[in-house]
């Protein structure tokens, strides 16, 4: 992976996580620049400060899920939010979100290497 060439600060204080994260998802894709291309990285950096200020109703808190699934029978595993605030912290909630939103292929994962949190 090549340096990146831009470098972009977030203030997650006071703001909503979903908001928060589709803008983070729109910059490691490249939206933002004029040669956007889908096939290639955008090279950008992007840095969350005060993840742990993020509004969160204390609803999804409690109601929303994580799902993982082992592969066995009887193998689904969910997660509430809350417990995962408790285990990881709000950055992890935060990269679970943005690596939602970031498209399924093979540069996913190099872009989420480019995404720092803060908490």
């Amino acid at each position: 992976m090549n340096a990146p060439t831009e470098t972009f600060t977030i203030d997650a204080k006071g703001q909503r996580l979903g908001r928060v994260a589709s803008s983070i998802a729109a910059l490691l894709m490249g939206k933002h620049q004029t040669n956007v291309a889908r096939h290639k990285l955008a090279g950008v950096a992007v840095t969350v400060k005060n993840a742990s200020k993020l509004l969160i109703d204390e609803r999804k808190l409690t109601t929303k899920e994580y799902q993982r699934y082992s592969g066995y029978p009887g193998g689904l595993r969910t997660l509430s939010m809350e417990k995962l605030v408790e285990q990881k912290g709000y950055a992890e909630v935060l990269r679970k979100a943005v690596y939602g939103m970031l498209p399924g292929n093979r540069l996913r994962a190099q872009r989420m290497k480019s995404l720092t949190i803060e908490e």
